[in-house]
């Protein structure tokens, strides 16, 4: 199994030492999870930092066995402004991760698309009026950070019954950043125009693709992320949405290959590792 760069205690440590006032830092918590700190705020994105997954999956024909240790139980994460989910897939919405850290947050607040409102409430057993909703287009100020939602195909633009998105992306901006995480999605018409204008600095992307015999729906692969960054103009591009279930991942060396053809900068990073918007 993939042993993480920092873990528990250790990457606590790396989280406290980062400070600046300028300059933010982030960490790969695995899968689409990401952790920004920007001066004193915090901010978690689609977290997935439990085993519900395995668990449930163990006794079928689809195992979602693990690659790479956890990088830090949810309970430990006890300064946490704000947390997103993109959607109700449980790798992004998972009441193992949430409900701990919530509980050790009590003023965390949490961004959803709303158009989930009802079935997070429902798996997170939480007052329905506790998340934040936006839909495509719109935007919503909380804990320091600004969220933009853009939807997300994954593998299609998905609507509710009032034709709000139900996967969402979002372009957050703090200071004097942007960073674009896109959730799980593909590319779409019309993605790039809704991308462009945002000048993003850090763009967070999956890449293990699509395929059908996994029989869940795909994201981009890594030419194709690559792409899009270089296309919306990202400064930087981070990819993340594999080495986690032996089923569904991908190698990221399609998409440093792009990269490197296309001149787009790129960086890779291992669970549990800190990037510093620094060494842009």
């Amino acid at each position: 199994m993939i042993k993480p760069v920092l873990q528990d205690e250790d990457l606590l440590a790396d989280i406290a030492a980062a400070r600046s006032q300028d300059d933010f830092f982030l960490w790969w918590l695995g899968q689409s999870g990401f952790l920004v700190k920007w001066r004193d705020h915090f901010l978690l994105l689609d977290p997935y930092l439990s085993d519900s997954l395995t668990k449930k999956y163990a006794q079928t024909d689809k195992p979602h066995t693990r690659m790479t240790e956890l990088v830090i139980a949810p309970e430990k994460l006890s300064f946490v402004d704000v947390v997103t989910s993109s959607h109700n897939h449980t790798d992004h919405l998972d009441a193992e991760t949430l409900l701990p850290i919530f509980a050790n947050n009590p003023k965390s607040a949490f961004v959803i698309p709303e158009a989930n409102r009802e079935f997070v409430a429902h798996r997170l057993k939480t007052p329905p009026e506790f998340p934040i909703g936006v839909d495509a287009g719109q935007s919503v100020t909380t804990g320091g950070f600004t969220f933009h939602a853009i939807p997300a195909a994954h593998e299609k633009i998905d609507r509710d019954e009032a034709g709000r998105c139900q996967y969402l992306g979002y372009i957050v901006r703090f200071g004097a950043w942007t960073i674009y995480h896109s959730g799980d999605t593909v590319r779409y018409d019309g993605m790039l125009e809704q991308l462009v204008d945002w000048s993003v600095d850090v763009a967070l992307l999956p890449i293990n693709g699509a395929a059908p015999e996994r029989r869940v729906a795909g994201n981009l692969n890594g030419s194709e992320a690559a792409t899009l960054a270089h296309n919306i103009g990202a400064r930087l591009v981070i990819p993340c949405h594999y080495d986690m279930f032996e089923f569904n991942t991908a190698s990221p060396e399609e998409f440093v290959k792009t990269c490197a053809l296309l001149g787009q900068r790129h960086r890779v990073l291992r669970a549990g590792e800190r990037w510093s918007s620094g060494e842009l």
